[in-house]
């Protein structure tokens, strides 16, 4: 068997819901990525524009399929666009107008992780009008 290999004791960390934190980086991203679904989806979080910080007194959200954002980081810097789908498994949304050109010529969405977009305008529908009225 070999000493960090994928099943090995010392390769993964089984996820627990008591741990409280580590220095090492490797035990983060070890947690972030055994945890599951539930709280992967809670780690989608972008931070809000200017206008709906005030508006909604908090700093972030959740990203969620149909809310307008914009890319701050990496060669998609300072597009727009609305979110298609959000991958909570890969941890990842795609946004419409933010696609890469494949060598056979055709265009496919480009994976953005959600830390590096700001929401503008929130997709309005019943759940998130409910959990994101304005704070008094």
């Amino acid at each position: 068997m070999a000493p960090f290999g994928k099943n090995s004791e010392h390769g993964t960390m089984n996820w627990s819901t008591s741990w409280n934190g580590s220095k090492k980086p490797t035990k983060q991203r070890n947690y972030v990525r055994n945890a599951p679904l539930h709280i992967r989806s809670m780690l989608l979080g972008s931070h809000l524009s200017k206008d709906l910080r005030l508006k909604l007194k908090t700093r972030s959200l959740r990203a969620r399929k149909g809310d307008k954002v914009k890319v701050t980081r990496g060669q998609h810097k300072g597009k727009t666009g609305i979110i298609d789908l959000v991958n909570t498994k890969r941890m990842k949304v795609f946004i419409t107008g933010v696609e890469f050109i494949k060598k056979d010529g055709s265009k496919a969405m480009y994976p953005i992780h959600t830390s590096n977009l700001i929401i503008l305008e929130l997709h309005a529908d019943k759940r998130r009008t409910d959990q994101g009225a304005e704070k008094k």
